[in-house]
């Protein structure tokens, strides 16, 4: 019996996606698991996974529409099957492919007009100006209309038509590649009374990071334990790798796989929350929170604790270009019972970061700075780096949170056990 394939909820907070590729074209056999579709988000690249095998006997949608959750995309079953019937509750007959056929136009379609590409915050912004799609020209690939593209047209109906530029023989450098930040456009506002003001209408994953982050303040309970480390002999370690590695290390690194040597001691800390249990993870997986070009993300580094430093640093580069593309998948985003968040590249001394749920625990780490330490009853200086760890009291208590910063700070003083 044919069945609808239907938009799943692709990432929390997320109720509408780009269908940027088809993988199994219509007339073709899939078995159950076959990646049918790839969905993206601002966040994620997600593939739809077909729960059972059958043929794409229909594409409803075609690559680069926007869908919400719950959209049907394909019709799925049996060669030869008739489905007239489904397709006529749908509005129609969808086939894209004969002649005499006709069905639901396409998504940003209308009648026989060509079908007009757009990305998602393109839409977004388009709309919110009161702009058609048909006024605007895109310069992305295909044709498709982008962000500068619309704040263009927007430029362009805020002021009055131009006169003619005159030719210039000189040769122009060509103009800079825009930000891939999906910042919408911000909007003045001169109220009557009191100061004036602009508004920056919120992104889907500005949106969804203050939902998960509000959710996690509100329902899990949290407590913080602070240590301080000395890291001359880490930096010094760093040095003596980057001689060597393949690729360069950082400092976040090496903390990243001294959160596997502290899990891997302390297995207890290595847990999650669940309603019914608690769970106890074999494997040290660590969340790395990474300001892309597009927003937060904390995407997952598995088995941290069989990696050198060096597969460590490849995997966070990596993770770091693809949230910067969009191209982060669903399951990059899943697991791990700790991430680590780091701002001591910009200066800060130290902080409190939220939990990530539903991880039950993050490492929020300072700028390592020189300072007064009193060693073996000398008075010396040393460089000296803050960490909080943020816990969730449900899953870990007081005493087990401090045993773990314990041994953090103390292979982070003796660099040689992340190696070993």
């Amino acid at each position: 019996m044919a069945t609808l394939l239907r938009v799943p909820e692709v990432a929390t907070g997320s109720t509408e996606a780009v269908l940027s590729e088809w993988l199994v074209p219509e007339n073709e056999a899939f078995d159950a698991g076959t990646a049918l579709a790839v969905l993206e988000t601002d966040k994620a690249a997600v593939e739809v996974e077909a729960e059972a095998g059958a043929t794409v006997l229909r594409q409803l949608v075609d690559r680069g529409t926007t869908v919400e959750v719950g959209t049907p995309i394909a019709v799925l079953g049996a060669v030869g099957e008739d489905v007239s019937g489904l397709l006529a509750e749908l509005g129609g007959s969808a086939s894209r492919n004969g002649p005499g056929q006709s069905g639901p136009a396409p998504a940003a379609s209308n009648g026989s007009r060509e079908r007009i590409f757009a990305s998602p915050l393109a839409r977004k912004l388009l709309k919110e100006a009161g702009i058609g799609l048909e006024e605007v020209a895109g310069t992305g690939p295909n044709g498709r209309i982008v962000r500068k593209d619309v704040e263009a047209a927007i430029a362009r109906a805020d002021r009055p038509a131009p006169a003619p530029p005159q030719p210039d023989p000189t040769p122009q450098p060509a103009p800079e590649k825009p930000a891939a930040t999906p910042q919408p456009a911000p909007v003045r506002r001169e109220p009557a009374a009191g100061a004036a003001f602009t508004e920056i209408p919120h992104t889907r994953i500005r949106r969804a990071i203050a939902s998960r982050l509000t959710m996690s303040k509100q329902t899990v309970p949290h407590f913080s334990v602070r240590r301080t480390a000395r890291i001359d002999a880490l930096l010094a370690l760093r040095e003596q790798l980057n001689e060597v590695s393949p690729a360069r290390i950082s400092v976040n690194d090496l903390i990243i796989r001294a959160v596997a040597v502290a899990h891997t001691e302390v297995p207890d800390a290595n847990v999650i929350w669940t309603e019914d249990a608690l769970r106890t993870y074999d494997s040290v997986d660590v969340g790395v929170a990474i300001a892309s070009e597009r927003g937060l993300v904390t995407p997952v580094v598995r088995g941290v604790e069989k990696l050198a430093p060096s597969a460590i640093s490849g995997q966070v580069k990596g993770f770091a270009a693809q949230a910067d593309e969009g191209r982060l998948k669903q399951q990059d985003l899943e697991g791990g019972s700790i991430a680590v968040s780091n701002l001591g590249m910009y200066g800060v001394d130290e902080f409190t970061a939220i939990i990530n749920p539903p991880q039950s625990s993050i490492l929020a780490v300072g700028a390592g700075k020189p300072g007064a330490v009193v060693v073996d009853g000398e008075l010396t200086v040393a460089t000296r780096l803050a960490l909080t760890l943020a816990v969730d009291h449900r899953a870990i208590d007081g005493a087990l949170a401090a045993s773990w910063l314990g041994v953090l700070v103390d292979a982070l003083e003796q660099p040689l056990r992340l190696v070993a």
